[in-house]
């Protein structure tokens, strides 16, 4: 079990430091200086530095899908279904800002599982197009161009990870029901 939970945290390490420095500028002589060990010794735990992004990005990119399969599966209104993602979003951007970094700035350099992750992140775009396009058709929500609203509330939603760790005190549940507020049903008094 020690060696499980030193590979945690040499993969939270390695989510930091892809955060501050990027990917390809990280070396795993960084890596093991911020663990304050030496770089051979990091191979007792992981393969590669490959090894430590995949891991990183991949494990948000399926919470973020099995998360998204579930909201949509269920028989929630549009407004909620939409009011859940805005909630994931926070929930795993409050989690883990240095992963949300690397899955956002990083996912390029995925090498072998780079068409996994794709695979993964556009059946979650497509789940998330499908619930605004359904709330459109049983006119739940305003009728307009779906694509306009998945990159509206999508690009905000990707870039909390930037946000959230500027803010002091930050009551995630006032966060989530202001901003589902305003991404869902907007600012007009």
């Amino acid at each position: 079990m020690k060696q499980q939970n030193r590979k945690e945290e040499i993969v939270e390490a390695a989510a930091k430091l892809f955060k501050k420095k990027g990917y390809s500028a990280v070396t795993m002589r960084d890596l093991a200086t911020e663990l304050g060990m030496k770089a051979a010794s990091l191979y007792n735990h992981i393969n590669s530095k490959q090894e430590l992004l995949n891991s990183i990005i991949l494990s948000i990119a399926e919470q973020f899908t099995e998360e998204m399969s579930n909201i949509k599966n269920s028989n929630s209104p549009t407004a909620q279904k939409l009011t859940d993602i805005v909630e994931l979003h926070i929930k795993l951007a409050s989690e883990n800002t240095y992963g949300m970094a690397s899955l956002n700035n990083d996912w390029m350099h995925l090498g072998d599982q780079l068409q996994h992750y794709l695979t993964l992140r556009n059946g979650y775009e497509d789940d998330f197009r499908d619930i605004i396009k359904k709330g459109i058709e049983n006119k739940e929500i305003v009728n307009e161009n779906p694509e306009i609203i998945l990159f509206s509330m999508l690009t905000t939603l990707r870039s909390l990870y930037l946000w959230i760790p500027k803010k002091e005190n930050l009551d995630i549940n006032s966060l989530s029901r202001s901003l589902s507020r305003i991404l869902i049903q907007g600012i007009d008094a």
